[in-house]
């Protein structure tokens, strides 16, 4: 049975991911989390659960583990911007310890999620992982480092650096501060969206997909850098997709104070033989039908800066 650890694994996508791990009876998972917005796995057999900060995890053994997945960070530009410096020493520093403390314990693989806005606002329609990186925000910043610092140890084991896109569909621990996910609650719950700009683009890749490519780069031993989009959509089109499905309303209001517009090229990961099987589309009747069942709610801690604000996590 191998044995996987997921740094970050109570959160939106390691949620997801911990799930579906559940189901596969080869694995034993543990996670590691400081559970700033709680705790949604199910209780499980093969599932451990620490709730510990990834600073002060210098005495945990990895001396067993197969794989690492390290989802967890700081996870956005807005909550990045409420501390800098505890973004650099979550994001960067914690990495730098964990990623040479794995290699020197044996651990043969090490995935790690950086972020599509790593290459700052470009022009290019193909945005492929052989641009230079040219981050605009402390948070793209630490992502862009702590890839440097974890693709070193190559040579060591297996180094697997994703760089998805904007992440869409409903998880465990829900977020409703991502794009697609905002706009639909807004849809759902009042008839209308608001949209600020809309001509800025975005890529996209369903949550289930995101899920889909760990395992994937874990089962290929996937080596390298990966960028993980799908759909490059502008903000207008996100919001006119779901008007389709959930009537709605769709109120244009002058300039994006974000200045971020990017397209993503997949091409190397399709070329490794990973295909999606999901969309913006099928995010949107899912959290739909959620929506009408009770699952899926509107609460403060879906809201990751709110939630960190009220209560000084920052």
């Amino acid at each position: 049975m191998a044995k996987i650890i997921v740094l970050g694994g109570l959160g939106y996508i390691g949620s997801a991911l911990c799930e579906l791990y559940r189901e596969t009876p080869q694995h034993q998972v543990t996670v590691v989390d400081t559970a700033w917005f709680g705790n949604h796995l199910p209780v499980h057999p093969r599932l451990t659960v620490e709730i510990r900060d990834v600073r002060t995890m210098d005495d945990l053994d990895l001396s067993g583990f197969d794989t690492i997945f390290h989802l967890a960070g700081i996870a956005n530009d807005p909550a990045a911007d409420l501390n800098p410096y505890k973004s650099w020493e979550v994001n960067v520093l914690a990495t730098m310890r964990l990623v040479d403390r794995a290699a020197r314990q044996g651990v043969r693989q090490f995935v790690f999620p950086s972020s599509g806005a790593v290459y700052g606002v470009r022009s290019e329609l193909r945005i492929t992982e052989d641009l230079d990186l040219m981050p605009i925000s402390d948070y793209n910043k630490t992502k862009m480092v702590a890839e440097r610092v974890i693709l070193s140890y190559a040579d060591r084991m297996t180094t697997t650096v994703v760089r998805p896109a904007t992440v869409c569909g409903m998880s465990g621990r829900m977020r409703l501060d991502l794009t697609v996910n905002l706009l639909t609650l807004q849809a759902l719950t009042k008839g209308r969206m608001t949209v600020f700009g809309g001509q800025q683009v975005r890529p996209n890749i369903h949550i289930d997909d995101l899920v889909d490519l760990y395992f994937f780069a874990v089962d290929r031993r996937l080596q390298g850098v990966y960028n993980a989009a799908f759909e490059n959509l502008t903000v207008l089109e996100i919001a006119q997709i779901i008007a389709e499905q959930v009537p709605s309303e769709i109120v244009v209001q002058g300039d994006d104070a974000d200045p971020r517009s990017y397209r993503l090229c997949s091409d190397r990961l399709c070329g490794a033989g990973f295909a999606p099987k999901k969309n913006v589309a099928a995010a949107v009747r899912e959290l739909a039908s959620a929506y009408h069942d009770g699952r899926l709610i509107d609460r403060p801690e879906c809201h990751t800066v709110g939630w960190m604000k009220q209560h000084n996590l920052g």
